[in-house]
C-alpha cells in the first residue's frame, strides 16, 4: 500500500556539484525536495521505491549505480545500500534515477530501497498498472517520483518558446496540489508531453496508479517555477 510520495524535479543541476555557481539560486528548489523527502521518510514505509523517466522499462534493486560524469563532475551515487539481489548494480540508473537516488542519500532513509525506470513511451493504462504493482511490493510503500513539467517555457528553453507550455504546467501543478482528483495526470497523453518535452509524464502517471486504492489525503504543492524556462515541481502527498 502506497503511504506516502515525494515528487521531486530530476535536472542534474539540482547537484550543487554539478550547478556550480548557480547553485545558490537553486536553493530553494533543493530545500523544498528535502522537505518532500523528510515527509516521505518521515511516514515510516517498508520500502521506498524511486521512480523516474528513462529509455526502457526496468527495475533497479539497492546497489545500482549512477554517475554525474556525463556533466563534467566525477561523482557518483549509489542506489541505497546494496542487498541480496545479484545483478543489482549491472544496469547503470538513467540520470532521473540517479538524481532521486542522490536526493534519498541526502535524507535520513537508511531502509530498503528499489527504483522503477519508466520509458517515455507507453498508454497512461499501462504506467498506471505498474504503479498499483509497486503499491504492493511492501506492506508500507513509499514513492520518490523523480520528473520535469515542460521544457518550452520561454525563449531560452531547451526546446525553445511553446505558448502551450505554460498552460500545461499548470494544469500539472493543479494536479499535484489536489492529488490529482481530476486525473489530468492519470490521462496525460504521449503526444502532448513529447511536443512540450514534459519528461515527468510516466512517473507521474505510476504515481496515480500507486495511489488509486486511497489513503493519501494531505497534499502539498510545496514548489512551482520554471527558473531556466522547465517546470520545476515538488509536492508531497501523505
Amino acid at each position: 500500500m502506497l503511504v506516502a510520495a515525494a515528487v521531486c524535479p530530476c535536472p542534474p543541476l539540482l547537484v550543487p556539484d554539478v550547478s556550480q555557481g548557480a547553485a545558490p539560486e537553486l536553493e530553494p528548489l533543493r530545500a523544498a525536495c528535502d522537505e518532500a523527502v523528510t515527509a516521505l521518510v518521515e511516514a515510516k514505509p517498508d520500502l521506498v521505491v524511486v521512480v523516474g523517466p528513462g529509455e526502457r522499462d526496468a527495475v533497479h534493486e539497492a546497489g545500482a549505480t549512477g554517475s554525474f560524469r556525463g556533466h563534467g563532475v566525477p561523482l557518483d551515487v549509489t542506489l541505497g545500500e546494496p542487498d541480496r539481489h545479484p545483478g543489482g548494480a549491472d544496469t547503470p540508473l538513467p540520470l532521473s534515477l540517479t538524481v532521486g537516488a542522490w536526493l534519498l542519500a541526502r535524507s535520513a532513509w537508511r531502509g530498503p530501497v528499489r527504483a522503477f525506470e519508466a520509458a517515455a513511451t507507453g498508454d497512461p493504462a499501462t504506467r498506471r498498472a505498474h504503479g498499483a504493482e509497486i503499491a504492493g511490493w511492501a506492506g508500507r510503500v513509499g514513492l520518490l517520483v523523480m520528473g520535469d513539467g515542460s521544457a518550452r517555457r520561454d525563449l531560452k528553453a531547451p526546446g525553445y518558446l511553446d505558448e502551450r507550455a505554460a498552460p500545461l504546467d499548470a494544469r500539472i501543478s493543479a494536479a499535484l496540489a489536489s492529488g490529482d482528483r481530476e486525473g489530468f495526470l492519470a490521462g496525460l497523453d504521449e503526444e502532448t508531453a513529447r511536443d512540450l518535452m514534459v519528461s515527468g509524464r510516466p512517473a507521474w502517471q505510476v504515481l496515480t496508479g500507486a495511489g488509486a486504492g486511497g489513503g493519501l489525503g494531505r497534499h502539498r504543492l510545496l514548489h512551482d517555477d520554471a527558473p531556466y524556462g522547465v517546470g520545476y515541481f515538488v509536492a508531497s502527498w501523505t
